[in-house]
């Protein structure tokens, strides 16, 4: 007897997950995972929090509360969304999630059909590309060049896919290629997606780690037509663990979302979106903030440099403006083979097919994060991976 349902019998586990096995030896360089640095934690601020928490008010943190979410953080999350022009009072609402992933799951669920088609970036984040092969969508990825999704691509796997519910984009600092849509293209973008009628799901996990170049509105500040879904996040910023995140986007499709979350979780864990909402409420906030983004920078220039002293020219390296990832290029070979070999070489990487639509493409690309690894990690890891490189050129 067949035990498993059709949705998730052919389902992988996220390569990134399984490469996490190697990186129990704690010999081996973490460049594999997407984590946040172990060193920018708010430990202190969230112990202190927690504390006033529990002494002020801890029946609200420990009962039970509206699928909404914590009404305090949704009303500073409105605010500040509506600062930044990305949510429209009366025609938009707000959901707190756990997590932004949760944000793709709901989505897929309230909006997508079986067999309807969801286009992505090519490459994209495999957690969101396994969210929808579990609803069973028809995955189409579209090329991107240095400005994002090429938007005549777009238009034609929208015009081949008339079935489409949505179009899937990551346009801040792109896991895991770590690019960031020029404005030019987020116009483009939007504009194809009025000429299909089709909605736009915008994924913003690392917005706020911008380090350097010029911020650009979100694709969902530009939309005049109400065709923008938002997902945004506190796992990039504060922690991961505590998995808050956030959907914003017409008020329909958030009541049908809240209506979907009753059905899993009830709600997002309560406690966790009063440290939240304390934590960015407080003074600290801001400076933390511009802290991580400096730990950031100086963190993405050491592996930048190390990684081009090391290599020869002819392996390419993009320059992300913010975010955790670096995505490299091979003149030749296999990824996933150099994948291997890296870890032989004791360094943890993932091979660019784990991000394709088409999970057995061969691929030229690797993607590495500066975030999760040590300073001393990052210049030794650099080195071993060009000499892993360098030794097994033909």
């Amino acid at each position: 007897m067949n035990v498993y349902s059709d949705r998730i019998k052919n389902l992988k586990p996220s390569i990134i997950r399984e490469i996490f096995k190697f990186t129990a030896d704690p010999t081996v360089i973490p460049f594999a995972a997407g984590n946040p640095s172990p060193e920018v934690f708010p430990t202190a601020q969230l112990a202190r929090i927690a504390a006033d928490i529990f002494a002020e008010d801890p029946i609200t943190a420990l009962q039970y509360s509206v699928s909404e979410g914590y009404p305090k953080l949704r009303d500073w999350l409105k605010a500040d969304m509506e600062a930044k022009e990305q949510f429209r009072p009366g025609d938009d609402d707000l959901i707190i999630t756990a997590g932004a992933q949760q944000v793709m799951e709901l989505a897929t669920k309230v909006i997508c059909n079986e067999g309807e088609t969801i286009i992505c970036e090519s490459p994209s984040f495999i957690g969101s590309l396994n969210t929808f092969r579990s609803y069973n969508a028809k995955l189409i990825g579209v090329e991107m060049d240095d400005d994002g999704m090429r938007p005549e691509r777009l238009d034609a796997a929208l015009t081949a896919n008339p079935r489409t519910a949505f179009i899937y984009t990551i346009p801040n600092f792109q896991n895991p290629t770590g690019k960031t849509m020029s404005l030019q293209r987020r116009k483009e973008i939007l504009s194809v997606a009025y000429k299909h009628n089709v909605l736009i799901l915008e994924d913003n996990p690392y917005g706020d780690l911008r380090f350097s170049g010029v911020d650009l509105p979100s694709i969902k500040s530009l939309d005049k037509k109400g065709k923008v879904i938002y997902a945004g996040s506190f796992s990039k910023t504060i922690s991961p663990g505590l998995r808050v995140g956030y959907m914003i986007a017409p008020a329909n499709i958030v009541q049908r979302s809240i209506a979907a979350l009753q059905c899993s979780t009830v709600h997002t864990n309560i406690f966790a979106q009063m440290l939240v909402e304390r934590f960015v409420t407080s003074r600290e906030y801001s400076g933390y903030l511009e802290n991580l983004r400096q730990v950031y920078k100086r963190k993405r220039d050491l592996m930048l440099g190390t990684l081009k002293f090391a290599f020869p020219t002819s392996v390419g390296f993009t320059e992300p403006e913010g975010g955790l990832f670096i995505w490299g290029t091979l003149p030749y070979g296999d990824g996933v083979e150099f994948a291997r070999k890296a870890v032989s070489h004791k360094v943890a990487i993932v091979p660019g097919n784990a991000f394709s639509v088409d999970e057995n493409e061969k691929t030229l690309c690797f993607r590495m994060t500066y975030a999760t690894p040590s300073d001393e990690q990052i210049e030794r890891g650099a080195e071993l991976l060009a000499k892993c490189y360098l030794a097994n050129v033909t």
